[in-house]
Order: C-alpha cells, then structure tokens, then sequence
C-alpha cells in the first residue's frame, strides 16, 4: 500500500459506526431510549435504507461511551446532581429491600442517567411472588413485565416489577436465589454490571 494511504472501506465503515453511536447516545440521554432502539433509529437516521450489515453497528459499550461523551459536554450543570439523587433513592429502596439481595444495575448504576432514567433493580429470592407480597403489603402498587436474563437469549425472561418510590421510577428484575453467584461473577469487558448496598453506598460517597 502506498505510504499514507488507508482501507477506506475500513476507515468508512469505523467512521459510520461511530456517527451511529454518537446519534444513538443523543437519543439515550435526551429522550431516555434504550440502548437497541436508539441503535436501530440511529442506524435509520444515519444510514437511511440501506443499513448495511450487523458490523455497522455499534456496541453497547461504545454507545455508553458516547452517552458519557455527551453528559459530559451537554449536561455537566445537570447531569451530576441528578445521578446522586437517582443513586440516593436506589440506595433507599434497596436497604427497603435487603432481604432479596439487591443489585443496582444499568445507567444509575454506570454513571450515565440521565432526564429520564429509572431505577434497574435486580432482586434475588426464592420467589418472584415474594417480592410481589412484600411489596404489595407496603402499599406498592406494581406493575409487572418481563426482563431477559442478564446470563442471555438461551435462558428463560424473568419476571419484572415496576414501581415508584420517592417519585423515581424502579425497575426490578426477579431472579432466583441460584442466580446470585452467577451474579457476581458477571462482568463486560472487565467491568463489573452490578453493584450490591455496600457498592452503591461507596459511590455516593465517592460523590
């Protein structure tokens, strides 16, 4: 290859990826998609009809990275104020709720919350209809959904809870006890996805 010359087709795909990515972070943080549609509208936005193949698209760690980007150019007045109150009230629910080993997982956990970002629980007891009973004995009106399982596609949906409290949305996904180990052995790209109380406390403090 002549000296100064690149792949093209390579520097125009990574250069796609990273626009998508970029699109994709704005969605996030101003209209609070999830990270699979804002990558399926950005895609759309970006590259109109012909999306191409899977490898124009972006990861999910370097959309958060973009989200990051973003909070930190667009938000920095806002953003860090209300990632503390976010964590300060996941950390009172989860004392609420410290019979089923809570976890904090998602953007209030990873730093990235914004506007409109709630609260992702991950609860882990012998039942889903105990956390359905102990919440609802509390006066908690839920709701309840399903959640893929955080081992992946091959496992079973489990069933989710969502609720307010302290007028912040809370979503909480019930596993079962045997899945607390796999739990805390899970990381993406070396990073932990979860933290348990003790966790979240050492991030408020850190704050």
């Amino acid at each position: 290859m002549i000296e100064g010359m690149t792949n093209d087709a390579f520097d125009d795909t990574a250069l796609q990826r990273k626009h998508i990515a970029a699109a994709a972070a704005r969605l996030i943080a101003q209209d609070g998609a999830d990270y699979a549609g804002a990558k399926r509208k950005a895609a759309r936005q970006i590259l109109g009809d012909s999306q191409g193949g899977a490898n124009l698209l972006p990861d999910n760690a370097q959309i958060e990275a973009e989200v990051r980007r973003y909070n930190a150019l667009f938000l920095a007045d806002s953003q860090p104020a209300h990632l503390f109150r976010l964590r300060g009230v996941a950390l009172r629910v989860m004392e609420a709720l410290a019979q089923f080993h809570p976890h904090l997982s998602g953007a209030v956990f990873n730093g990235t919350a914004g506007a409109h970002a709630e609260i992702q629980l991950q609860l882990f007891a012998d039942s889903a209809k105990e956390v359905q009973i102990f919440l609802l004995d509390k006066n908690v009106a839920i709701d309840i959904s399903t959640t893929p399982h955080f081992k992946g596609a091959r496992f079973e949906p489990v069933e989710t809870v969502s609720f307010l409290w302290h007028g912040e949305g809370v979503h909480a996904a019930l596993y079962e006890l045997d899945d607390l180990r796999g739990a805390l052995r899970q990381k993406i790209d070396g990073r932990a996805v979860r933290t348990d109380t003790a966790g979240l406390r050492a991030l408020l403090a850190e704050a």
